[in-house]
């Protein structure tokens, strides 16, 4: 992991910020699966650290998860290749955020068990 010192200021920040954003007192990732997907797809697509941003979304991702008592069912491996996948799929500009952040909600959703649990931000 890279150390915490070389992120860039402020983008780590806005990232969870815009996750538990709420519109009329309703959080814009009202489940703990779009939240999930936000965090994963955003720390890939938006670089908020100089290094390591698959490694820290796969991590974050996880621990969200089972903060809020779901089970993540990927291998370590699966979750390095789904990184790799929402990498790829983020850098080609010829698909949009909105679809980047479907394939990654599809993966998250085939893979975890009991997405009804209240969400934990």
């Amino acid at each position: 992991m890279p150390p915490f010192e070389s992120r860039f200021p402020g983008k780590l920040e806005s990232m969870i910020g815009s996750v538990q954003q709420t519109f009329d007192g309703q959080y814009l990732n009202p489940t703990v699966l779009d939240a999930a997907t936000a965090y994963f797809t955003q720390t890939i697509r938006d670089h908020p650290f100089k290094n390591g941003n698959k490694r820290v979304a796969v991590l974050f991702t996880h621990v969200f998860l089972m903060a809020n008592k779901v089970e993540f069912t990927l291998t370590f491996d699966e979750m390095y290749q789904f990184a790799i996948l929402v990498a790829t799929v983020s850098e080609n500009k010829q698909v949009s955020f909105e679809e980047a952040r479907e394939v990654t909600k599809t993966i998250i959703q085939d893979f975890t068990k009991d997405l009804r649990q209240p969400l934990l931000f």
